[in-house]
């Protein structure tokens, strides 16, 4: 007998992965894809590259996070970014750089992960990764979320103005931003074309 939860709102991408029959398959799935999306994080998190005179290196975690968010919805999404921050808080080598724990002062961001998976997550179920336009805006909306609570972060941790942690955390950062929401345009739409799901 099936006993999957019936799809509430717009579908997001997971949703088009195969159904599963039973309660305790159900919960697998569930369950994989959460523990995937966290993994996906953590390996994306590995793609690093230092800005000097930065703490904070330019990793590809931040856009793993955000496509984690759209392709999985806002419960499973802030589930999986809650999973790797977690994990990563108890010592999982996970974040970027291969690092762990929960002193470092990019702690911010990871924790802003969590925030913008549920918005963009939210977003997806109104069908907002379905145009290149309204991808673009989701995308933003989730990295604004990032750095809402990464920059204030950054500047308690370091005790800086928020003005400084801004200059080290956030601007030398907007370009590759802008060229992540452009990817996203065109991926996210895509994938929804390929894999044949209502508009």
């Amino acid at each position: 007998m099936a006993t999957a939860t019936p799809i509430t709102g717009t579908p997001v991408l997971a949703d088009l992965l195969p159904r599963a029959t039973t309660r305790l398959g159900a919960q697998a799935r569930e369950l994989a894809l959460v523990a995937g999306g966290a993994a996906l994080t953590g390996l994306a998190a590995q793609l690093s590259v230092p800005v000097p005179g930065s703490p904070v290196p330019v990793t590809g975690q931040t856009f793993a996070a955000l496509l984690v968010g759209t392709a999985l919805g806002a419960r499973r999404g802030v589930a999986s970014l809650a999973l790797y921050l977690l994990a990563g808080m108890a010592g999982l080598p996970w974040f970027a750089e291969a690092t762990s724990g929960w002193t470092m002062p990019t702690l911010g961001y990871v924790l802003g992960f969590v925030l913008a998976a549920g918005l963009t997550g939210a977003l997806a179920r109104r069908g907002a990764d379905r145009s290149p336009v309204r991808t673009a805006v989701a995308m933003v909306l989730g990295t604004l979320a990032i750095y809402a609570v990464g920059v204030p972060y950054l500047a308690a941790a370091l005790h800086l103005p928020l003005s400084r942690a801004a200059q080290l955390g956030l601007y030398p950062y907007l370009l590759g931003d802008a060229l992540k929401a452009l990817l996203a345009m065109g991926a996210l739409p895509l994938a929804w074309k390929l894999l044949g799901g209502t508009r």
